[in-house]
């Protein structure tokens, strides 16, 4: 007669690993100083701090930097969490979304400043020097457009005298022609550039 089959022993369930502490737990240890505790806190906080300093803040350099000035604030002031109060990844986001705000309120007073500085430079300045300076710029391609209007000799003239400094006396030598010829070309140019730019006397 057959033995009776014995019954197979069940394999040992592994258990579940332990569980690591909780991002509050860590921060107890972090406010005593646990520098282990503060690594896997880190490790748990960098990426939803950054990215949250990155929405506000934009500029991808800054975030970084104010991000790990949130994290060291953390290790900081780790004494001032209390677990009553929420979780520790919400207070570490507040403290987050304050320095982002600070920074972005900082930088934009900097900018201000510039501003205000380079506004009170210009009020400073001769008005002539501060309309030159402005009007150049929107008359430039105008002045261009109605050099072409004069005659070869009149834009010769012209662009010699003032646009590179030359004196009545340097520009006929240069020309080989008489200064009182030189003056009219210089004279009748200039008219004609007058009614071009719409320049009244």
């Amino acid at each position: 007669m057959d033995e009776p089959a014995r019954p197979r022993r069940m394999a040992p369930v592994p258990s579940e690993p332990p569980a690591g502490p909780t991002a509050e737990e860590l921060m107890v240890r972090v406010a005593k100083g646990d520098e282990r505790a503060f690594e896997l806190l880190y490790d748990q906080f960098a990426g939803p701090i950054y990215g949250l300093v990155r929405r506000i803040v934009r500029d991808a350099a800054q975030s970084e930097e104010v991000a790990q000035e949130v994290l060291v604030e953390l290790w900081r002031t780790a004494t001032r969490y209390a677990p009553d109060k929420g979780s520790a990844l919400n207070w570490a986001m507040t403290l987050a979304h304050r320095r982002a705000v600070d920074r972005v309120r900082s930088a934009r007073a900097s900018t201000e400043r510039e501003q205000k500085a380079t506004f009170e430079a210009a009020r400073g300045r001769p008005f002539d020097e501060v309309a030159e300076s402005v009007t150049a710029r929107l008359e430039r391609s105008q002045v261009r457009r109605c050099l072409s209007f004069l005659t070869d000799l009149q834009r010769e003239s012209v662009l010699l005298a003032y646009y590179q400094g030359y004196t009545y006396r340097e520009v006929a030598e240069v020309l080989s022609t008489p200064q009182g010829t030189i003056k009219t070309r210089l004279r009748d140019g200039l008219i004609r550039l007058r009614d071009c730019l719409g320049v009244t006397a």
